[in-house]
Order: C-alpha cells, then structure tokens, then sequence
C-alpha cells in the first residue's frame, strides 16, 4: 500500500475547504461557508467509500473535519471574548 489516494485526498478537501473558506466576508460567513463545505465534503467521502478509492475517502474526511475545526475554533473564541453567538 503506498500513500498517494491518501494524500490526493487531503490535498483535494484542503484545497476545497480553502476555496469555500475564501468566500465569506467575516466570521459568521466564513464558518457557514466552510460548514457547507465540510457537510459536501462527507457526502464526496460517503460516495467514495462505497464507489471509489477508500484511501482518497479518508484523506477528504480527515482534511474536511481538520478544516471544520478550525472554523469552529474561531467561532467559539469569538463566543467566549463577546460573550454573543456569532453565527445567528
């Protein structure tokens, strides 16, 4: 076994999750811009599971739940310094 399905697949949700990330304007946009991502995303790696590469499938979804992390994280620092929900 050799590592290139798994890392075409991280290499292809990172950029994904980069092009989506890149359109929202502030915080509450870029979030539910990479929540869509991330949710199409899974979808891309449920298909590849059953129909492709399973290497190509976890690379998506650890690449897509890296990148919903940290878009998450962001959220929930905005939270605790406002004390306000940002995405509402």
């Amino acid at each position: 076994m050799n590592a290139g399905p798994l890392l075409a697949g991280i290499g292809s949700a990172a950029l994904w999750m980069v092009l989506f990330g890149t359109l929202g304007r502030d915080l509450a946009s870029y979030a539910w811009w990479t929540i869509l991502a991330a949710i199409s995303a899974w979808g891309v790696a449920v298909v590849l599971t059953y129909l492709g590469d399973r290497g190509v499938a976890v690379g998506v979804a650890l690449s897509s739940g890296l990148g919903l992390s940290i878009a998450l994280a962001f959220v929930g620092a905005r939270w605790i310094t406002t004390e306000d929900w940002p995405l509402w």
